[in-house]
């Protein structure tokens, strides 16, 4: 098999992977700040990673795999710094504590994953679980001089940082003037800062933010990017494999987790950066502001004015899979659609092949040879770069080919024994162990999928009926009655069945 290559946003360039441990891949990716229902593009970026972890458990590492939940720091205007913590600010308005926010939607989170079949991490570290680690890691940087406190708060000395490393920027692209010049007018505590450009690492608390501890500096909280270098590193080590998230998080936070970590330990927090692209929706950002956007909830009901009708989680996973993670994804009703119709097609496939048996007499033709190449280039692709759009193509080639053969316009007579039996095996673990697809006729058998997606649906029925919205209610029941689901209400709550 061919060796791993990953492109690596640090050095633009693909490079061959090689582990830091024989054996072992250390991989981080920043998870989401519960202060809202996760929405499409992070699922994206999580199903995207979900696939790598897959595939380099599949390739025989013992692989680490760290995502983190971010409940503190996290402010509005993550650039500039201001603005209240997105939490705290939820649990404000809802007059509620800041952890009930973080508790609900961290179950809404981890219901969301299950239903997209993502694999749970390794490891998911609380940022206000670890606010020791955070704590020492701003005493390390301030002692190795690339920090300092100002009425409480300490904040990173990014030009002396940049000055003494030269290594500032170099993720995004960033040039250290411009990022002065453009944050000049922008920042806050700009009296307190030496340069506009440096950032908070420890911020003291106002008498009104609702989360904050001791620290030898005030009372106060840590900064957002700071929680994921004190997380990554307790973890995975000072260095370790990969680091991976959205593009929209290049800067400034990896940037800044790049720069703390070096002003900690002098030394590269990760030695691959990984970044999934946006998704798009009929050809535009998404936003909430202009109407151009879609919930996963609303894309399985199909209540949206985007989308003709519900679409499973696995065709919206499998959708997902047939572009590159570091490319555009345009979401369109069209291009669901036509995904909806592929994975039909490959799971109807994956069925087929099942059924085919070898016959008592075989002579081996080039059909034989024609099929091990296909598998052996699906392989060639996920190592470059864990290209799942190159690889799913070569999958449909053998469906061709098994659906030829179901048919007897191919002859199962030219397959060896052994070949039949290597594409059953890769044919299956392709579907099922890497791209993480499931066969959602049997949905419930084991797994929860369907059973999680149901319960959503039933919550959301519920919500709807509590505000008296009927007419919500009755297309949710309408809709599941017309794909052969019946609701059943009764005291002790509502159930499903299906046929």
């Amino acid at each position: 098999m061919d060796n791993l290559f990953i492109y690596n946003s640090l050095t633009r360039n693909k490079e061959e992977f090689k582990s830091l441990h024989e054996g072992y891949v250390g991989m981080y990716v920043c998870g989401p700040t519960v202060y809202s229902d996760v929405h499409l593009g992070n699922c994206r970026t999580f199903i995207s990673f979900d696939v790598m972890f897959r595939y380099l458990t599949y390739l025989g590492y013992k692989v680490r795999y760290v995502r983190n939940i971010t409940d503190v720091g996290h402010l509005e205007d993550d650039v500039a710094e201001t603005g209240e913590d997105k939490i705290g600010k939820k649990a404000r308005l809802e007059q509620v504590e800041p952890m009930e926010i973080v508790q609900r939607y961290t179950n809404g989170f981890h219901d969301m994953m299950r239903i997209f079949n993502v694999l749970p991490p390794s490891i998911e570290p609380h940022a206000t679980q670890h606010i020791i680690e955070q704590i020492e890691m701003v005493q390390r940087i301030i002692d190795n001089g690339y920090a300092y406190e100002k009425n409480g708060s300490v904040y990173f000395d990014t030009l002396k940082f940049s000055q003494d490393k030269g290594v500032y920027g170099q993720l995004s692209g960033r040039v250290i003037e411009e990022l002065i010049a453009e944050s000049r007018d922008n920042l806050k505590n700009q009296d307190e800062k030496k340069h506009p450009a440096d950032f908070a690492i420890w911020m003291k608390a106002s008498p009104e933010h609702l989360m904050r501890w001791n620290s030898p500096w005030s009372i106060g909280f840590p900064g957002w990017h700071l929680e994921c270098s004190a997380m990554s590193t307790k973890y995975l080590g000072e260095t370790f494999d990969i680091h991976g998230g959205g593009n929209d998080l290049k800067f400034p936070h990896h940037e800044n987790e790049i720069a703390q970590n070096y002003g900690a330990c002098n030394c590269t927090p990760a030695r691959y950066w990984m970044h999934t692209n946006m998704l798009l929706l009929n050809g535009k950002k998404m936003s909430k502001r202009d109407g151009n956007s879609i919930s996963p909830q609303q894309l399985f009901t199909g209540d949206s004015p985007h989308v003709s009708k519900g679409y499973s989680p696995m065709v919206v996973r499998f959708f997902i899979l047939q572009a590159h993670y570091a490319s555009p994804l345009d979401l369109t009703d069209e291009a669901l659609q036509a995904a909806e119709k592929g994975f039909r097609r490959l799971m109807e496939a994956m069925k087929t092949l099942k059924s085919l048996e070898s016959p008592s007499t075989v002579q081996v033709g080039a059909l034989d040879q024609e099929i091990k190449d296909l598998l052996a280039e699906a392989f060639t692709n996920m190592n470059d770069d864990f290209n799942t759009p190159k690889a799913l193509a070569n999958l449909f080639e053998l469906v061709t080919k098994i659906n030829a053969l179901k048919g007897g316009q191919l002859h199962i007579a030219e397959v060896s024994v052994q070949t039949l039996e290597h594409l059953k095996k890769t044919f299956h673990d392709f579907i099922y162990h890497i791209f993480g697809l499931l066969d959602e006729d049997h949905a419930s058998d084991g797994n929860g999928v369907l059973d999680g997606l149901m319960q959503l649906v039933i919550d959301m029925r519920a919500d709807a009926r509590t505000r008296k919205d009927w007419a919500t209610s009755d297309k949710i029941r309408d809709v599941l009655k017309e794909l052969d689901i019946q609701l059943k209400d009764s005291k002790e709550g509502t159930t499903w069945t299906k046929g």
